[in-house]
C-alpha cells in the first residue's frame, strides 16, 4: 500500500515567488470561498500530490477538510486560486479529517474508504460496480436541481468525461492527480518530486527508493 505524508512547513529554495500553492484560496460552487490550502498530502514513493488540506478559517466545525487533487481546477474568480465543485453543506457531510490517521496505514485506509463512500453517497457518485474514486460521465450525473450534474458547465463536462477509465478496460489506470491546473501547480509538484527523498528521509513507515525515470530528482 502506498504511504502518504504531509509536506508541513518544508520550504523549497528553488521555487519562484508565488509558485508555492500553500496559501492559495479555494472556492466552491458559485464562487463561495471554502478556505485556503494549508498543506498537501503526497505519496512518498513518487512525490505525487493526492490531496490538498484546506483550512476553512473557522466556518467548518472540523476546521480542515481534504480535496482530492484531481477534483481541482483553476478558479475563474481569483487569479492563482483553485476551485472544486462543492458547497459548504457538502463539505460538512465529508468524514472528519484527522492528520494523525496518516501515521497508521490501517487507519488511513479506513479513512479513505469512509471518504470515498461519502463522495459516492453525496457530492459525487462513483461509477457503478467500481470501488475506485471515479467521476461519472456527464450523462450519468443526475440533472435534478441542486445536483452536481445540473451545475456543470460544458467545459467541466468535457473535463469529467476525459478522466473516465473505460469500464471494460483490462488494465485500468486510475487518474489520481490533477490535470490542467496551470504552471503554479505543475512547478510546485515538480519541486516536491525533486526533493521528495530529502523531505521524507525521516519517515519511519517506509523506505523511499530513487525513481529511475526521474534523473533530476534530488538525492540529498
Amino acid at each position: 500500500m502506498p504511504h502518504y505524508g504531509l509536506l508541513r512547513d518544508y520550504e523549497f529554495n528553488d521555487i519562484a515567488a508565488g509558485e508555492d500553492i500553500r496559501g492559495a484560496k479555494v472556492y466552491g460552487r458559485n464562487d463561495e470561498k471554502l478556505g485556503t490550502i494549508e498543506d498537501v498530502i503526497f505519496e512518498h514513493a513518487t512525490g505525487d500530490i493526492q490531496y490538498i488540506v484546506v483550512d476553512t478559517g473557522g466556518w467548518f466545525s472540523s476546521k480542515k477538510f481534504l480535496v482530492p487533487a484531481y477534483r481541482l481546477h483553476t478558479s475563474t474568480h481569483d487569479d492563482g486560486a483553485y476551485s472544486v465543485n462543492l458547497d459548504k453543506g457538502q463539505v460538512e457531510s465529508l468524514p472528519r479529517y484527522d492528520e494523525s490517521d496518516l501515521k497508521s496505514q490501517k487507519r488511513w485506509q479506513s479513512y479513505e474508504k469512509s471518504y470515498s463512500d461519502a463522495w459516492h453517497a453525496g457530492p459525487v457518485q462513483h461509477r457503478e460496480g467500481s470501488d475506485h474514486n471515479l467521476t461519472p460521465t456527464a450523462d450519468e450525473m443526475p440533472a435534478e436541481a441542486g445536483s452536481i450534474g445540473s451545475q456543470l458547465s460544458d467545459e467541466e463536462r468535457a473535463r469529467v468525461s476525459s478522466r473516465i477509465t473505460p469500464p471494460l478496460a483490462n488494465d485500468m489506470t486510475i487518474q489520481h492527480n490533477a490535470v490542467g491546473l496551470g504552471d503554479r501547480w505543475t512547478n510546485f509538484e515538480e519541486r516536491l518530486r525533486h526533493h521528495r527523498r530529502q523531505i521524507t528521509k525521516a519517515c519511519t513507515e517506509c523506505t523511499v527508493e530513487p525513481v529511475s525515470d526521474r534523473p533530476s530528482e534530488n538525492a540529498a
